[in-house]
C-alpha cells in the first residue's frame, strides 16, 4: 500500500457504533498532523451545555463541580454500585485503606445528599448518577429514574435543576458571588 493511500484512509479509534456505557458522546472527525482522518468520541458535558443554554446558573454549575470533585476524591466514581453508607460514625474503624482526604470527601458527599433529601430522593438519586457518576441525564431518566421507575426527560431536567439549586445553597453559593463556606 502506497504512502498516499495510507493517508487518505480513515482511522477510527473505536469500533463502529462504539458508545461508552452511560455516557453521551459526540463524534468528532479531524485530521492528524500527517493528514490522516481520525474519528474521536468525546463525552458531552451536560452541565456545561445547560450553563451555556442558560438552564442553570454559574452558582449551580460550580456547586455541581464541587460535588463532582468530592465524589472523585472519595473514590465513589470507581464504584457505580457503591453502598450509600459513605462514612463511619466518629471513633469507629472500618474505613479500610481510605485516606483522610477520602474519608472527608465521603462525609461531604453524605452531607450534600442529606441536604438533597437522601440518596433515595429524586434529587439525591439524580445528583448521584448525573453529577457524581457522570451518567447522561437521559440515561438516568430512562434506566434509573427515581426509585427505579423511568422519568420523562423533561421531568428529569427539572429534577436536576432543582437539585442543583439546593446543592448551590448547601455549598454556600449565591448567584454572582463566589462560595462563602465549605
Amino acid at each position: 500500500m502506497s504512502r498516499k493511500s495510507k493517508r487518505s484512509k480513515e482511522v477510527s479509534l473505536a469500533k463502529p457504533g462504539f458508545k461508552p456505557p452511560g455516557l453521551t458522546t459526540r463524534r468528532v472527525t479531524e485530521r492528524d498532523p500527517e493528514g490522516v482522518q481520525v474519528t474521536h468520541h468525546r463525552t458531552v458535558d451536560t452541565l456545561r451545555l445547560m450553563l451555556d443554554a442558560g438552564n442553570i446558573t454559574q452558582a449551580m454549575h460550580d456547586a455541581a463541580r464541587d460535588f463532582q470533585a468530592a465524589f472523585t476524591i472519595a473514590s465513589l466514581d470507581r464504584m457505580p454500585s457503591a453502598s450509600l453508607v459513605l462514612a463511619q460514625p466518629p471513633g469507629t474503624r472500618g474505613t479500610g485503606d481510605l485516606t483522610d482526604a477520602q474519608v472527608g470527601a465521603r462525609e461531604r458527599v453524605a452531607r450534600a445528599l442529606d441536604a438533597l433529601g437522601g440518596p433515595g430522593s429524586p434529587a439525591g438519586s439524580c445528583i448521584w448518577f448525573v453529577v457524581g457518576l457522570q451518567t447522561s441525564l437521559r440515561e438516568w431518566a430512562l434506566r434509573q429514574g427515581w426509585g427505579g421507575r423511568p422519568v420523562r426527560q423533561e421531568s428529569a431536567q427539572g429534577i436536576l435543576v432543582a437539585a442543583l439549586g439546593v446543592l448551590a445553597k448547601h455549598y454556600g453559593y449565591r448567584d454572582g458571588e463566589r462560595r462563602r463556606c465549605a
